[in-house]
């Protein structure tokens, strides 16, 4: 890694101003009060449409933005630190999958009523575990000031999403979020724990496990190119 030097505020300003502009368009615009105005103004599919081309047009600022920061080390970090993403990944993408894959009626679109069935038992928020251990795992394993500002971000959006999908939802559903509640939890394995829910491992099947088999083996093999920086190593 290239000598941290000093640092100076400016030189983290940039990467600090684009995080703060993804999580005010999250939580501000997409789960903020605004967001059913604007529904009403211009419709739900116009809204989807332009708020996926603001997120995403505020994801790659980011994602620019920590390219050109400096790097400064937070902490060392020793081959287990960089390995745990070979072990955590798998679980993530898995969780991501499923989420995906299977019924959620707490996701965008809902669906699946207000039965718990698969990856649900675990978690009603499947996808934002994803995202949440994608992010923690690679803060862990890199130790820089810009990498930690970077995945924390996503960190939050993803801890953040699992209460804003709840509100949503009891809000579009207030006959069937207190059934859902009752028998799922967001802290996985909580409601299995507390009998509340059971595992049920047949209805998560074979095809989300190996999508994300293959997703992982797909990022194994592009992240040297796209990160610059191999797993393995």
């Amino acid at each position: 890694a290239p000598s941290p030097g000093p640092m100076r505020v400016d030189d983290v300003t940039g990467l600090i101003i684009a995080a703060l502009c993804l999580l005010v368009t999250h939580f501000g615009i997409a789960s903020g009060t605004l967001r059913p105005r604007l529904v009403a103004a211009m419709g739900e599919p116009a809204y989807r449409a332009i708020y996926s081309i603001i997120a995403l047009a505020a994801t790659v600022w980011l994602i620019f933005a920590w390219r050109s920061a400096p790097y400064v080390e937070l902490w060392p970090v020793g081959p287990g630190l960089r390995h745990l993403p070979l072990l955590v990944m798998p679980i993530a993408l898995l969780l991501i999958a499923c989420g995906v894959m299977q019924p959620n009626p707490t996701a965008i679109g809902g669906g699946g009523g207000d039965e718990a069935r698969g990856m649900l038992r675990v978690t009603r928020h499947p996808v934002m575990w994803g995202i949440a251990l994608w992010a923690l795992v690679h803060i862990a394993a890199n130790g820089d000031l810009a990498t930690v500002l970077l995945f924390a971000t996503f960190a939050i959006l993803g801890f953040g999403g699992m209460a804003t999908l709840d509100r949503k939802y009891a809000r579009r559903d207030p006959a069937g979020w207190p059934r859902l509640k009752a028998t799922t939890s967001i802290l996985p394995f909580r409601a299995i724990l507390d009998r509340r829910q059971q595992l049920r491992l047949s209805e998560i099947g074979w095809l989300p496990v190996a999508v994300a088999a293959g997703l992982y083996a797909v990022l194994l093999v592009l992240h040297p190119w796209v990160i610059g920086v191999s797993p393995l190593g």
